[in-house]
């Protein structure tokens, strides 16, 4: 038997996780694409603060791979929109150095695959210089670009790199899901005096989300660190970012017809990670299962259940949290195998019933 928290600790926390609500009015909203949001938060930071510029390939004559840098090349010119060459350990180290300079660059990586070939200037020059310089040195620097699964890429341009990042002091990481994710944490992102690495997802750039008035003006900002319950629900908790939401609120949809209402957190940032918001759910709750589309080894989801395992929350839990991950593999190409190495909303559906269900010893042995 769980124990479980008296009726005026759980009012309290009930109050509290509404702060983890979206502030925006959702009545009077527009639709806009995740790629438009992400545009009109480099334009409006561009316009804002001169330091701000753009370099990677194919950013500035050709308006970005994935078109997320439409129309700034024009405006703002050549030596603040910076087509580089098919180099990212070039141009990432010369975005490092100008962040060290004082100037403010958004480096992107055509895919974040590609960032391994930058990774020395990403975690030992990026992260760690503000440390080493005894905090005199600031590097305000932006890596963004497409993660994880795109469609019929295979293997080495379909990995999700939310793990590797967030498991390196120094920097922040941010996984936005929706259009208001994408341009209110691009903009925190862009002005903060951390490094920060900015995972997007190509499936959903084309995907159109409603933005209140509030989101479409120049002054939305996003903090950073602090999640969004996407849903809320009193039987068990869902813990996702980016694309994982869609799939998860999937899930959630289709379980509210049999009954099963689950309260969706949307992390939003995985580093710092806002593991107040999942204790005062898992309080309500008292089941979890975390939805990511990495590897399950060393992921996202076994850093939230260890974090579990080390808190007072453990003690809320009516059964052993769940995690639903990407498949162990390396992604394949053919498109049926590639449709099973990721979580998709049935995975999660039976993921529930069985948590729900206190069936995880059964499963396990199947």
């Amino acid at each position: 038997m769980a124990l479980k928290s008296t009726p005026v600790v759980f009012g309290l926390m009930t109050r509290l996780s509404r702060r983890s609500f979206s502030t925006s009015k959702a009545l009077a909203s527009k639709p806009m694409t995740v790629r438009d949001a992400l545009n009109q938060a480099l334009d409006e930071e561009m316009a804002r603060d001169e330091r701000v510029f753009i370099l990677g390939e194919e950013v500035a004559q050709y308006d970005g791979a994935y078109k997320v840098s439409r129309g700034l090349w024009k405006k703002y010119g050549d030596k603040r929109v910076i087509d580089t060459p098919i180099t990212e350990a070039g141009f990432a180290g010369i975005a490092v150095g100008a962040a060290f300079a004082g100037l403010r660059p958004v480096c992107e990586f055509m895919t974040f695959n590609f960032s391994m070939q930058a990774i020395d200037h990403v975690i030992n020059s990026a992260a760690k210089t503000f440390y080493m310089s005894a905090g005199t040195v600031p590097v305000p620097i932006v890596f963004r670009g497409p993660n994880g699964a795109a469609s019929g890429v295979a293997a080495q341009h379909s990995q999700c790199f939310g793990a590797w990042y967030s498991h390196c002091p120094g920097l922040k990481v941010l996984m936005p899901y929706s259009s208001e994710d994408a341009k209110g944490l691009l903009k925190a992102a862009i002005r903060d005096p951390d490094p920060v690495v900015f995972l997007e997802d190509e499936i959903l750039y084309g995907v159109q989300f409603p933005m209140s008035d509030e989101a479409l003006s120049n002054d939305f900002v996003l903090p950073i660190g602090k999640a969004k319950i996407e849903r809320p629900g009193q039987h068990i908790t869902l813990v996702c970012a980016g694309k994982a939401t869609d799939t998860a609120l999937q899930a959630a949809n289709e379980l509210a017809g049999n009954g099963v209402e689950c309260e969706v957190i949307n992390l939003r940032s995985l580093r710092p990670l806002d593991y107040e918001t999942i204790a005062q759910s898992i309080a309500k709750t008292h089941h979890l299962v975390t939805v990511e589309q990495g590897w399950p080894q060393s992921g996202i989801g076994a850093e939230i259940c260890a974090r579990v395992m080390e808190s007072p929350a453990f003690f809320e839990l009516d059964a052993p949290a769940w995690r639903v991950t990407g498949a162990d593999v390396p992604m394949p190409y053919a498109r049926n195998l590639e449709a099973l190495a990721l979580p998709r909303p049935v995975d999660v559906v039976a993921a529930v019933r069985t948590v729900l269900g206190n069936r995880i010893s059964q499963t396990v042995q199947q």
